[in-house]
C-alpha cells in the first residue's frame, strides 16, 4: 500500500511494473494461508486492478473478500476476530484489524459492486471503536477480549494506535461521504480525539513512546511515521483542523532523524503480539522491519503532496 501511495503521483511506471510482476509471481506460487495479516496485500492488488482492469485478478480479489465477509472467525457482535498464522485469538478484537483486513474488504466491495461488503467494513469501524477506544484519554487500547470482557493489559500501544491514525483518513477518503454523513462525522471525531491526546504525549524528539502514556518506555519510529502520515493526510483532506499540522511536522523531523544513510528507518519495534502486562511492550526488541520502511514512505510522500520538491531541491519540515 505504501508503494501504491508513493506512485499514485504521476510518473513512475517502472515501480508499477515491479508491483504487478510481484503479484504475478506470488499468485503463481499459490496464495498464503488466510488470516488477518495476509489479507492486507490484497488492498494493494485492488488498487492495481482499479488502474489496470486486469481480469485475472478478479477471482483472487473476490475469493479473499468473500473469506473475510463469510468465513473469517467472528467474535460476539460480529467483530472480525484477529486470527493470525499461529493463533486464532478467540473472541479478540485488535486495533490493527481495520488496516489489515477491513480496508481491503471495503475497496474490493467498491470495485466489484458488493454494497454489503462496504457496509460490513463500516460496521467494523464502529464496533472496533466501541471496544478499543479509551474514553478517558481518546487513545486506543491494543485489544479487547469478549471472554472476560477486558482490554488485556490496558496497553495504549503506539503502533497499534498509529494504524488507527492511518486507516481512518484512508477509509474516509475511500468512502468519499458528504460532510454531513453520520459515519464520516463520527469517525472524524474519533480521529480528532485521538490526535488531540497524541499531541499531549509527544516526546520532544518528535517521536512517541511505544507505550504512549509511559515516558519510561522507549521512543518508537514506525508508530511516529504512521501518526505523521495520518495527521498530515487528515489535515490535507480537512478531516482534522490545520492546527495539528505542527504535530505531524515535528513527528516527521523525528522520523527523518532516525533514517540512516542507506535509507533504513531505525528505532522500530519488532512484531508485537497481545501483551499480558505492560512490561511485555517495554521489552519488545528494536530492529529494522518492512512495515517501518512502509510507514516512513507513507509519511514522507504525504508531506510531498503538500510541499512538492523541484528536481535537485532538498527540503525538510521547518
Amino acid at each position: 500500500m505504501a508503494c501504491c501511495t508513493t506512485i499514485s503521483r504521476p510518473g513512475d511506471q517502472q515501480t508499477l511494473a515491479i508491483i504487478d510482476e510481484w503479484f504475478t509471481q506470488r499468485l503463481a506460487e499459490g496464495t498464503p494461508t488466510k488470516n488477518v495479516n495476509t489479507v492486507c496485500p490484497f488492498l494493494t492488488l485492488a488498487y492495481r486492478y482499479e488502474e489496470t482492469g486486469n481480469p485475472a485478478w478478479v477471482p483472487v480479489l473476490e475469493r479473499w473478500a468473500e473469506w473475510v465477509m463469510y468465513e473469517m472467525p467472528r467474535t460476539e457482535q460480529g467483530g472480525l476476530q484477529h486470527i493470525v498464522y499461529n493463533n486464532e485469538n478467540p473472541q479478540q478484537l485488535w486495533d490493527d484489524t481495520l488496516m489489515m483486513s477491513v480496508m481491503a474488504l471495503a475497496k474490493i466491495g467498491q470495485l466489484l459492486k458488493r454494497d454489503e461488503w462496504i457496509e460490513e467494513a463500516s460496521y467494523q469501524f464502529l464496533l472496533h471503536t466501541q471496544y478499543l477506544m479509551d474514553r478517558k484519554t481518546g487513545l486506543w487500547f491494543h485489544g479487547w477480549n469478549f471472554d472476560g470482557r477486558h482490554n488485556f493489559a490496558d496497553a495504549r500501544w503506539a503502533r497499534g494506535n498509529s494504524w488507527v491514525t492511518i486507516v481512518i483518513p484512508d477509509f474516509l477518503e475511500m468512502m468519499n461521504w458528504p460532510e454531513h454523513h453520520a459515519t464520516r462525522r463520527f469517525l472524524q471525531q474519533v480521529l480528532e480525539t485521538q490526535v488531540k491526546a497524541l499531541r499531549e504525549c509527544q516526546h520532544s524528539s518528535g517521536l512517541w513512546h511505544t507505550l504512549l502514556d509511559d515516558p519510561h518506555s522507549y521512543p518508537e519510529a514506525s508508530a511516529t511515521a504512521g501518526f505523521a502520515y495520518g495527521i498530515l493526510k487528515g489535515v490535507r483532506k480537512r478531516y482534522l483542523p490545520a492546527e495539528y499540522r505542527e504535530v505531524a511536522e515535528k513527528a516527521l523531523r523525528g522520523v527523518i532523524a532516525n533514517i540512516d544513510d542507506d535509507g533504513e528507518l531505525k528505532q522500530v519495534s519488532f512484531g508485537t503480539a497481545m501483551g499480558k502486562d505492560l512490561d511485555y511492550y517495554r521489552t519488545v526488541p528494536l530492529t529494522s522491519m518492512p512495515y517501518g520502511q512502509a510507514m516512513a514512505l507513507l509519511c514522507l510522500t504525504e508531506y510531498l503532496r503538500v510541499y512538492p520538491l523541484n528536481p535537485g531541491q532538498k527540503k525538510s519540515p521547518a
